[in-house]
């Protein structure tokens, strides 16, 4: 079967992001199928080319099996709410006339956000008369709206139109939360299957030396809690530096890894408050995570005190699971009862940067706890959030297509 990916945002296993997408379709090509990804030649993260430039089209096949194409996209994903509107569009646009060109298509699988390559997907499926499968791993235009980044009245009941009319047209719809189920039938939605977030065990080794990572990036203190992900609107990240500002002198270091547009402000404000306990580390490709999560005691999660975000199954506490890590969660939800039934971290009520500053002070104190709790995270991710496992799911779902 030949599978055509659209995702504008995919990240691949040697760029910085979210690779959830690339080791998917590694199964799959492990069941006999092929997979083409038309996606952008300007990472979601950094906000810069992948290669340093923006072709219209390029080719590239990092495995036997798959195929990768970047298509041109208007470079502003860091920029006002207006042109990143352009960027998206500018995807849709080029993602449609490169994906015309990709021959033998069985199934087309289309992803949001954003929501609008999920046109790209839907038409392409229609015009080569095959099935149309829809990815949600975010509610848009609904967390939109609710962090204050959508507010015009008619550009919101026009991407309520669009969600619904996607959400119609998929003949099959995959969601990667519980939280979502309800949202998406409530809106016209078919057949849904949870294929929840997880993480590839196989790539993380709790038990891994850390000290290399820890003298390259100066992580001196006696325990390291660790941040990683986008530094942007929704991910509360000012909390941890409040939080930072009230352990100064404890032997705590806070580690922001990633990059997003709010870094060069959070940077700024570091250095003016003389936060020295906060390391800022640039975004690394996935392939070099493991070893940044074994350097560290704790890893942190956090979002926005939202009720949004409470449907949400964050991609990166499943990692922090994997790699045996104790979790320090700031998001309410469906994920802290993940964490919870885990047994594998503790609960902070998002926006509260003194409780954040005393968990860490807590963690600090107790090593033997983390070191439970990280085991208890990565056997639970492994009987229950296994990629390996939520993989075959996923053929499950598109062979049936």
């Amino acid at each position: 079967m030949h599978i055509l990916l659209i995702h504008q945002a995919f990240a691949a296993l040697d760029e910085p992001g979210g690779t959830r997408h690339h080791e998917l379709a590694r199964y799959l090509v492990q069941r006999g199928h092929r997979v083409t990804i038309i996606a952008s030649p300007v990472s979601y993260l950094t906000g810069a080319p992948i290669e340093g430039r923006v072709p219209f089209v390029e080719r590239r096949t990092p495995e036997p099996g798959i195929t990768i194409l970047r298509t041109y996209v208007y470079q502003a994903h860091h920029k006002s709410f207006v042109h990143r509107l352009g960027a998206f569009f500018s995807f849709m646009f080029s993602s449609f006339v490169v994906g015309l060109g990709v021959r033998d298509v069985d199934v087309v699988w289309g992803t949001s956000p954003p929501i609008f390559q999920g046109v790209t997907a839907w038409a392409l499926a229609r015009l080569k008369r095959a099935p149309f499968l829809f990815e949600v791993r975010d509610l848009w235009p609904y967390f939109a709206v609710a962090v204050g980044v959508l507010t015009n009245r008619t550009l919101i009941r026009m991407s309520e139109w669009l969600e619904r009319f996607l959400y119609r047209r998929a003949d099959h719809l995959v969601v990667n939360s519980p939280g979502f189920i309800e949202h998406v039938k409530a809106r016209g939605a078919r057949q849904v299957t949870l294929i929840p977030n997880g993480a590839d065990v196989s790539m993380f080794h709790p038990e891994e030396d850390g000290r290399a990572f820890r003298g390259r990036y100066g992580l001196d203190a006696g325990f390291v809690a660790l941040y990683a992900g986008a530094h942007g609107l929704s991910n509360d990240l000012d909390v941890l530096l409040d939080a930072a500002a009230q352990i100064r002198g404890a032997d705590v270091q806070i580690v922001l890894l990633g990059d997003g547009k709010e870094k060069p402000r959070l940077v700024a404000r570091t250095q003016a408050e003389g936060l020295t306990n906060v390391v800022f580390i640039a975004s690394l490709p996935k392939q070099q995570m493991p070893a940044a999560l074994a350097a560290v005691d704790a890893c942190i999660a956090i979002l926005k005190p939202i009720e949004a975000y409470k449907t949400t199954y964050p991609n990166k506490v499943f990692d922090y699971m994997a790699a045996g890590r104790p979790v320090v969660l700031a998001i309410d939800g469906v994920i802290r009862e993940v964490v919870e039934a885990a047994g594998c971290g503790v609960f902070v009520p998002p926006g509260d940067a003194p409780a954040m500053a005393e968990a860490l002070r807590d963690l600090a104190a107790a090593p033997e706890r983390c070191r439970t709790m990280g085991q208890a995270g990565r056997r639970y991710v492994e009987r229950l959030f296994n990629r390996a496992t939520l993989a075959e799911k996923l053929a499950a779902v598109l062979e049936s297509l």
